[in-house]
């Protein structure tokens, strides 16, 4: 019979599913479909921007004021406003809902990690087994449901798009200026070509509303509170404002953390040069809008399953291998993109980039969240905070200059990046492995045959873990 633990794992998986099916598709056709004056990539820029500013201090306050079920509820509110901003879409209503989404991003993430290693060690204190290895577990569990919102988000885009009569065939004129031989910052994205009738984008977005008000009500109804007694007792003791403002900058001086801030920046720069830039100068370019949703399905699928196996062969791999295995699939990836000319004819090589992508990306998902989880056991929310902050930073600057560099030069900066986390990460994996962090379970033993109650070594976790 499934655990209580795991039943939560569900739950957070399936509630994140539904409310990522619907920005990580408009995330997805940002570039091409808000192009005009590269409204939809600016409106990403300020998204991750506004996280930077929530991860300083906001998912320590809400953790521990609401507990982490109603954190993630509230954050999922603030993706749902964006969802609203994209029905008619200007200045004047995306860059609102991008800050209002951004505020909610970091407490969100954070909330969501900070759960599943409570979960996580929970249920492996009540098993005997080690913390960290139902942890892994976990992290692959939600990000294998999670990752295949790409597939649905994507689906309900291609097939509403794919309704369009107007679409026209791309000329060999407009292919010269696809891909990294030409720059790529005058893609004609805004023609009748490539840009949907508005009533089937508002059809679209409304679709994605309502997935996105799914969510809320799946984690309101169906998740455990499972922190809400120390909440309670957090909001009737509180610690002073700056010392929990400043716990996120703490945690800096921590020499681990700051040599991991290439890798976790790298996580950002990657995302967004697949979702912003392959989407935008290859697929649409090349193909049109409406292959978008196809192309990024593939990269949800590939990505999804990953993580679903890479979670569970972590254990017997260790992360050296796999962070391994990612850095030359993207390695090889980037190479390739420097010299490909997209033409339609080479159909299926569309598809196979985003696969190999959706591979390494998985590896930097689970992988990352859960070392953060290991390297930091009793720092948690700060932790994830920072991590949030640092992906944040990459995406930030990715979009930022999307509309004034070169893409050649983009794919030189993804790679610089990649190669200086090749460089700092593997520092730090050293020094876990000869000075390996205690877990929590190991600090304050516990077996299934004790006399101590479910009840008791749950509590204990949550105040070791969360506060």
């Amino acid at each position: 019979m499934i655990s209580r633990n795991s039943k939560n794992v569900l739950v957070v998986s399936v509630g994140f599913l539904s409310l990522f099916t619907a920005y990580g598709g408009l995330q997805s056709l940002q570039s091409s479909l808000n192009a005009e004056q590269g409204m939809g990539v600016a409106s990403l820029s300020v998204i991750y921007a506004s996280i930077i500013v929530s991860s300083m201090f906001l998912p320590p306050i809400m953790i521990k004021n609401l507990g982490c079920k109603w954190t993630i509820v509230a954050g999922m509110a603030c993706y749902v406003s964006y969802s609203f901003g994209n029905l008619y879409p200007g200045w004047y209503t995306l860059i609102p809902t991008s800050v209002i989404l951004g505020l909610g991003g970091s407490p969100l993430w954070s909330a969501k990690c900070t759960y599943l290693t409570i979960s996580g060690n929970v249920q492996a204190a009540k098993d005997g087994k080690r913390g960290s290895d139902v942890i892994n577990q976990y992290f692959g569990i939600f990000f294998f449901i999670f990752q295949s919102s790409a597939v649905w988000g994507n689906l309900m885009s291609s097939l509403i798009f794919g309704q369009d009569t107007s679409i026209a065939n791309i000329t060999e004129e407009q292919l010269q200026s696809c891909g990294a031989a030409d720059c790529g910052l005058n893609v004609n994205v805004s023609g009748t070509s490539t840009r949907p009738a508005g009533t089937l984008v508002r059809t679209l977005v409304g679709c994605y509303i309502g997935v996105g008000v799914l969510a809320m009500l799946i984690v309101a109804v169906f998740l455990d509170n499972i922190d809400r007694e120390q909440s309670s007792q957090f909001r009737g003791n509180r610690e002073p404002f700056c010392q929990t403002f400043l716990a996120t900058f703490r945690l800096l001086k921590d020499w681990r953390l700051l040599t991991l801030i290439p890798l976790t920046m790298y996580s950002g720069f990657e995302q967004s040069f697949l979702s912003g830039e392959y989407t935008k100068n290859y697929v649409t370019c090349a193909l049109g809008i409406h292959y978008v949703g196809y192309v990024m399905m593939c990269f949800g699928a590939s990505n999804s399953l990953c993580s679903f196996l890479f979670g569970r062969l972590a254990r017997y791999t260790g992360r050296a291998v796999l962070f391994l295995l990612a850095a030359l699939a993207n390695l090889a990836c980037i190479i390739a993109l420097l010299f490909w000319r997209p033409h339609p004819d080479d159909f299926w090589v569309f598809f196979m980039f985003p696969a190999l992508w959706g591979m390494a990306d998985a590896i930097w998902q689970t992988q990352t969240n859960s070392l953060y989880g290991i390297l930091f056991p009793r720092e948690k929310e700060a932790a994830f905070a920072n991590y949030r902050m640092w992906e944040s930073l990459g995406f930030v600057i990715a979009f930022a200059y999307s509309t004034f560099i070169c893409l050649e030069y983009k794919l030189y900066i993804v790679l610089a990046v990649l190669l200086l986390s090749a460089i700092t990460y593997p520092i730090v994996e050293y020094y876990e492995h000869k000075h390996p962090t205690l877990p929590l379970e190991q600090e304050s033993p516990q077996t299934p045959n004790t006399e101590t109650t479910d009840k008791e070594v749950e509590s204990k976790i949550v105040w070791q873990t969360a506060m």
